[in-house]
């Protein structure tokens, strides 16, 4: 039923699911952290440090989503 260059499409597009669905997700736990994090600096600006690793710390959510996609690529 499906020749090669749909079921190619269809993975392309699988990919590009899981791509823009974790980018996404990081982008909105970016933004309810970061405004946490700044709301808490204010009151104390000692914890500059931890506020920043929490706010790094969902970018591992578009690396497992690229890692999704090449396995998909790969299989």
């Amino acid at each position: 039923m499906f020749d090669t260059v749909s079921t190619e499409g269809l993975i392309a597009f699988s990919q590009a699911i899981a791509i823009v669905g974790t980018g996404i997700a990081t982008a909105w736990a970016e933004k309810v952290i970061g405004s946490a994090a700044i709301g808490a600096m204010i009151e104390n600006e000692a914890i500059f440090g931890k506020a920043l690793v929490l706010t790094v710390l969902p970018e591992t959510i578009v690396i497992f989503g690229l890692v999704v996609a090449i396995v998909m690529a790969v299989l």
